[in-house]
């Protein structure tokens, strides 16, 4: 298992995954131009030379950053393939200067285990809620929102 930052030929496989996760709402789908566009906020997991994962870094603001579009294939999960994402985001969002990084999530429990804590939704500025306007769940968000002090 190699974790790495994603490459423009990675994009095909990362929204097959994400959007693998989007069908069975579980994630925002994500379009081919929106991964081109954001590109290098994610990382990417090859297991014996395949995209097998793959994790976001947004930085949103002055301080503050957002973990996006966890997604693991199924034969990986439960082998410490998200947490390896999860902390290669959390390493970048520190060297790049962010003093927090947040995420909203369906699995809270698995962000728990990794420092984060819950936080209302409000809490968060209101500077994050632009993609949301997409959603078909806006404005009745049922994620969970997480935050972690770096």
């Amino acid at each position: 298992m190699t974790i790495r930052k994603a490459g423009i030929k990675d994009i095909k496989h990362i929204q097959g995954l994400v959007n693998s996760f989007a069908g069975r709402d579980l994630m925002l789908p994500r379009s081919l131009n929106e991964l081109y566009e954001n590109l290098r906020d994610f990382f990417v997991m090859e297991t014996q030379n395949k995209i097998s994962g793959c994790c976001a870094l947004h930085i949103c603001w002055d301080d503050l950053a957002e973990i996006k579009s966890l997604a693991v294939d199924k034969g990986e999960q439960n082998k410490g393939a998200g947490r390896a994402l999860v902390e290669a985001c959390v390493r970048e969002a520190a060297g790049l200067g962010a003093k927090k990084i947040f995420v909203l999530t369906y699995v809270p429990d698995f962000f728990q285990k990794l420092g984060f804590k819950r936080i209302a939704h409000n809490k968060l500025p209101h500077k994050i809620w632009a993609e949301c306007i997409n959603c078909h769940k806006f404005p009745d968000c049922d994620e969970t929102a997480l935050i972690k002090k770096l």
